[in-house]
């Protein structure tokens, strides 16, 4: 009897081995990021599903632009408000992560929050916005494999694939469209509005702006203060600039 349940235990071991090695090879790698830009991500084409679905067109307004070419202003805002422990962690925030699971618990669905940027990017790359448990799993893995390409190119990565609008992917076609200017040139009041714009870019307007969108764009602006990147004195006139932009 013991030598039979040895023999149950260590198929069931085998099993679960095979199981995770099948995962572990579906999962698409993210070497071929380290020099090339993807041809289109699994949102985009979300959105053009979605868009056919309804009978129209698909708009993609996109430019790919080096991080160099992307003001430091909106790189600091993005950060500052979607994962301030960006160059800390290895793709997974874990105390975030954990508090992010004990509500998830409590409440029977996964929430939004804990994902640091380099598990928005592999979302927005590969795995769409559906939600469950498997997706995440899938998530946390694929963040570890972007991981290995470097903050600097997560970073250009997630700024040129983020969707800023409808139809609308990347900094510089957002900051085009939204401020008549590249995305090298944006000022830390227009960054902050597009750092607040991405919790909800399809429903957050620049051109007709929400309370909410006014109330975030000033969270963000106050960030660069917290984290010394403007002096009192600075983050004034960026207020009063702010206060013209969405008056």
């Amino acid at each position: 009897m013991r030598r039979r349940w040895r023999r149950v235990g260590l198929l069931a071991l085998l099993g679960l081995a095979a199981a995770a090695a099948l995962f572990w090879l579906s999962l698409p790698s993210a070497e071929p990021l380290r020099s090339a830009n993807p041809a289109s991500t699994e949102l985009i084409e979300a959105r053009a599903r979605e868009a056919r679905a309804h009978d129209r067109v698909a708009r993609h307004n996109q430019h790919w632009v080096p991080l160099s070419h992307i003001s430091p202003w909106l790189q600091k805002a993005v950060v500052n408000s979607e994962d301030a422990r960006f160059y800390q962690h290895d793709g997974i925030d874990v105390l975030e992560t954990g508090i992010a699971l004990e509500h998830a618990v409590e409440k029977g669905r996964l929430g939004r929050g804990a994902s640091t940027l380099t598990q928005q990017l592999a979302k927005n790359l590969w795995l769409g916005e559906k939600r469950s448990l498997l997706r995440k799993l899938r998530e946390y893995v694929l963040a570890r494999r972007l991981e290995h390409l470097g903050k600097h190119r997560i970073l250009e990565l997630y700024l040129n694939v983020a969707e800023w609008g409808q139809g609308i992917y990347g900094a510089d076609a957002a900051a085009r469209v939204w401020f008549h200017k590249p995305a090298a040139q944006l000022l830390p009041e227009e960054a902050a509005v597009l750092a607040a714009m991405l919790p909800a870019p399809r429903k957050r307007n620049p051109q007709r702006p929400s309370p909410r969108l006014r109330e975030r764009a000033r969270e963000v602006l106050q960030l660069y203060l917290v984290y010394n990147e403007l002096t009192p004195e600075e983050l004034a006139q960026s207020r009063a600039r702010l206060a013209a932009l969405m008056p």
